[in-house]
Order: C-alpha cells, then sequence, then structure tokens
C-alpha cells in the first residue's frame, strides 16, 4: 500500500508528464540575431523584415518570436519567413526549458 507521500510524489510525475496544451503567443517575428526586434545593430537590409530575412540566410540565424519581454524560438522555420518583421500570433507548445515554441499555427 502506497503511502501519502509516495501517493503524493506519483501524481506530480504524472502531471509533469502530461502533455501540455496549446497556448497563444504574440509578439513580432525576427531573427535570433536580432532577437528583441532591434534591427539597428545588424541593419541588414532597409526594412525589419529584409533585415530578419538576410540575418536567417547570411548568419545562420533562427526565426524568433518577440513578445515584448521574451524571445521563442520556432519549430517551424519556414512559415515565419512570410511574417518576417510582422506582429503576429502563434498557437503552440512552449517548452520552457528551452524556451521554444513547437508552432500549430502563425497567424
Amino acid at each position: 500500500m502506497l503511502r501519502i507521500p509516495g501517493l503524493c510524489a506519483l501524481l506530480a510525475l504524472g502531471v509533469l508528464a502530461a502533455p501540455q496544451a496549446n497556448q497563444t503567443f504574440t509578439g513580432v517575428i525576427t531573427d535570433s540575431e536580432c532577437a528583441r526586434a532591434d534591427h539597428g545593430r545588424m541593419r541588414m537590409g532597409p526594412t525589419d523584415a529584409e533585415c530578419t530575412k538576410a540575418c536567417i540566410k547570411y548568419h545562420e540565424a533562427s526565426y524568433v518570436l518577440y513578445d515584448g519581454k521574451e524571445t521563442y524560438t520556432l519549430s517551424d522555420q519556414k512559415t515565419p519567413e512570410q511574417f518576417a518583421g510582422k506582429k503576429v500570433t502563434v498557437t503552440g507548445r512552449v517548452d520552457t526549458k528551452t524556451k521554444t515554441i513547437q508552432v500549430e499555427s502563425i497567424k
């Protein structure tokens, strides 16, 4: 028979192992070189969108979402290109350890 502390530990593990629900994040699609959507330092093009795309292409950067406070890497690295430099809503599950969003959709 399990004792109360053992039962609590098992329940806690079950909660931690349960899949997380999708969340919604709103922010700007930028790149990991200009992770806070401040393209003044790099200025790889005349617009933020062009700078983002150039950093992806020439500096092997990754597409990220910057929400004004936090920067999240996006698991989908193809779809964000069409939203570079724009404010979007991303739906997906976040891995808080790696700050990566498993993208379900970008609008």
